[in-house]
């Protein structure tokens, strides 16, 4: 298991909140749907695991929002709060064929398991490549995370549609200076939209 792909579960979480349709944890259902397809993080969904997820979801964009800012020790404490509030239990295992490889304990609630896996995920990135690869996008209106995974750490925007509509943006405003915007590359990134099903 490759314990930095469980990244992904924090920024599907975090960007529930930012759909075009609306909070994706509105509701007991929209619970379900986030947490569809991750089998682990299956059985029976209450009230207080809506909650839970929804202060874990603040306290990990308050993670990004720091590192966004240029705030990178604020970051790592908030990330580190949270690898102490939600410690993971690795355990050696050989299911489905695979070889020996770590997995992280599946024991306690659903929202601790979701949110030790999404810390833990999120450190080993900050670990491997550094904190400010912890983004938030500037585009009008959108305000979605996601890591710049680019070699020169040139990744602006969250996607190719709000960089364009960036650009776009720049253009209308004219030369002036005020309007010029960063061309960047924009190539899809599986930890800004494709949820895993660690």
């Amino acid at each position: 298991m490759d314990l930095a792909s469980y990244a992904d579960l924090a920024i599907v979480l975090v960007n529930s909140g930012h759909r075009p349709e609306g909070d994706g944890l509105r509701d007991l259902d929209g619970l379900r749907d986030l947490l569809a397809g991750r089998p682990h993080l299956g059985g029976t969904l209450r009230q207080r695991d809506l909650d839970a997820m929804r202060a874990l979801r603040d306290q990990l964009r308050a993670v990004f929002a720091a590192s966004a800012e240029g705030r990178g020790e604020l970051a790592a404490e908030r990330l580190n709060e949270l690898l102490i509030q939600h410690p993971v239990h690795p355990q050696l295992s050989a299911h489905d064929g695979q070889d020996w490889h770590l997995h992280v304990n599946d024991g306690g609630a659903i929202p601790d398991v979701y949110a030790a896996r999404a810390a833990m995920g999120l450190a080993v990135r900050v670990a491997e490549q550094g904190i400010d690869r912890l983004r938030v996008c500037p585009a009008d209106g959108c305000g979605r995370v996601y890591l710049d995974t680019t070699k020169e750490r040139s990744r602006l925007y969250c996607s190719p549609d709000c960089a364009a509509q960036a650009v776009g943006r720049a253009v209308r405003r004219g030369p002036r200076g005020e309007g010029t915007a960063r061309t960047e590359r924009t190539e899809p990134d599986s930890t800004a939209a494709r949820p895993t099903g660690q």
